[in-house]
């Protein structure tokens, strides 16, 4: 059987010699296109802020782009979380044709309380750090004026208080109903859409919550090993003869903690936001379609309009033409921004199952080494005369 990852490398099925060789296989996919790029943005270098109101944690955003639209090849700014929301809000309104990368949730994980812990902050940038790179990936988002003031702008709050009224003929082209039509029948490329999009969100809700239980399950069992380890280090306090195997027996189930202890670390900061993330993206995907549905709608409904009119028109209204042009720029778009999402989705659950995969090797090795290790000690040896 030939068995080839999607760019056409070949898959080696035997048993790697080190498990981190999984990931080297993928590492060749990242930058494939670097060299064509000519934005990049990237997340660092979170900062907490304590001010009388309120405390807040600030990101810094670094822009490097060879870009003409920009006055500078390099910017530094500052962005706090509701920056970030903001900039997808203004999406969302000036682009209503595409796919907006969703933001991450106020808590990344459940259970997390300390919204100012490293751990958290972490997760958040590096959550947001992907917001922006998934922007800047996208051929029409990465050129939208108000993204380019969310990167150059020292002072953003002066462009909020504004209401951006420079920026406000943005979007004029793609303006959409919200209400008043009801669509009669979703064409059949769309219904498969929305069809997938429903059922993916429910498969991977069902996994999310599974693996949420899963690290539940682990952090509860690492309590107990923990406890578990220092009775035999007690034990062989007591038993002389036995001291050195009892030993090596509670140093092994220390070292069984600290590997699950990693595991269950990369299960949380590392699957689990990336299923929360695509959760909220086919959330997002099906707001566009809503949209697009609200604009054919419509568009059917104006021509239902013009066929009961009984005077002989030479040529359909004006405004049906525009609407019928807002259908097709939605179906256009939507349809590549889906692709594009399915690219992107195949490639990120190869590199988050493949790397599911290297660290439970990697647990297991740890666990093994441990154990082999306290073998010689608990064999019989040779009695001395």
């Amino acid at each position: 059987q030939d068995l080839s990852l999607p760019n056409g490398t070949p898959v080696d099925t035997s048993s790697p010699a080190s498990s981190s060789s999984l990931l080297n296989r993928l590492q060749l996919d990242d930058d494939l296109d670097g060299e064509t790029r000519d934005l990049f943005v990237t997340v660092d270098d979170p900062k907490k802020h304590v001010c009388t109101m309120e405390t807040y944690i600030t990101y810094r955003v670094t822009t490097k782009t060879t870009r003409a639209e920009f006055d500078l090849p390099e910017y530094s700014v500052r962005r706090r979380y509701q920056d970030f929301d903001w900039l997808r809000n203004k999406l969302e309104e000036s682009q209503p044709t595409h796919l907006i990368p969703p933001l991450p949730e106020k808590f990344v994980v459940k259970g997390v309380v300390d919204r100012f812990s490293e751990e958290f902050v972490e997760t958040r940038r590096k959550a947001l750090d992907k917001f922006l790179k998934r922007i800047t990936d996208h051929p029409v988002l990465s050129f939208n004026e108000h993204f380019s003031v969310f990167l150059t702008a020292k002072d953003l709050n002066a462009y909020k208080r504004q209401g951006m009224a420079l920026l406000s003929k943005m979007g004029e082209s793609v303006k959409y109903v919200t209400g008043g039509y009801k669509l009669r029948s979703r064409p059949l490329e769309f219904a498969a859409i929305g069809e997938y999009l429903d059922t993916f969100s429910l498969k991977l809700g069902t996994i999310d919550r599974i693996a949420q239980r899963i690290i539940k399950e682990q952090l509860e069992y690492l309590v107990e090993l923990r406890e578990y380890g220092p009775v035999y280090s007690t034990w062989g306090g007591l038993e002389v003869e036995l001291s050195e195997p009892l030993e090596g027996v509670s140093a092994c189930i220390g070292n069984c903690c600290t590997a699950l202890e990693e595991l269950s670390e990369d299960m949380t900061e590392d699957f689990l936001p990336v299923l929360r993330e695509y959760i909220l993206y086919s959330e997002a995907m099906k707001n566009v379609l809503k949209k697009r549905d609200q604009v054919q709608a419509e568009y059917e409904a104006k021509l239902e309009a013009v066929a009961l009119k009984k005077e002989d028109r030479p040529k359909v209204p004006t405004d049906v033409e525009k609407c019928q042009d807002r259908v097709e720029c939605f179906n256009a778009d939507l349809k590549a921004d889906m692709e594009r999402w399915q690219n992107n989705k195949r490639q990120d659950f190869r590199q988050l199952l493949m790397g599911m995969a290297d660290k439970n090797i990697q647990y297991y090795e740890k666990c093994l080494t441990a154990w082999e290790s306290i073998i010689p000690l608990l064999q019989d040896k040779p009695e001395t005369k």
